[in-house]
């Protein structure tokens, strides 16, 4: 039988996925307004996920995988913080499995960008700001 704790917390969860799904499509429209391409969303593979994959159409030969982090304002967890090096080193993995299965993306240049989405505290948010970090780190140095 299902307490109101359970539901509750089956609420909470659906607002916050509503939140972050609205911060990826906020982000999409971001990056398609300066002029890049979205190839995938949320893409997943065992042991990681990469929200936004994207192909810079002014450079070719760039393609973008992009983390998105979605806090309401006020949130006391920075968005960009919350990007751990565990976190880091999945998303290169996973980057490294979409290339392997996506050859024609395979001799463009890797970039590892983290986009930081803050939003109003309604059910149905607002974005108050988008703070893009390019080259947010470098799969190298993991």
């Amino acid at each position: 039988m299902q307490t109101n704790h359970d539901c509750e917390n089956k609420f909470m969860l659906n607002i916050k996925k509503i939140r972050g799904d609205f911060g990826e499509a906020a982000v999409c429209a971001y990056l398609t307004e300066r002029g890049y391409e979205i190839i995938q969303t949320n893409y997943r593979k065992s042991g990681g996920e990469i929200d936004i994959i994207a192909n810079n159409i002014c450079y070719n030969d760039e393609i973008v995988f992009v983390e998105v982090k979605t806090r309401k304002f006020g949130s006391l967890i920075d968005g960009l913080e919350s990007v751990t090096q565990e976190k880091r080193r999945r998303i290169v993995k996973t980057a490294g499995s979409f290339l392997r299965e996506n050859p024609q993306f395979g001799g463009m240049n890797a970039r590892f960008d983290v986009a930081a989405v803050i939003v109003t505290t309604e059910e149905l948010p607002r974005v108050l700001e988008i703070e893009y970090i390019r080259d947010a780190f470098e799969p190298a140095l993991l």
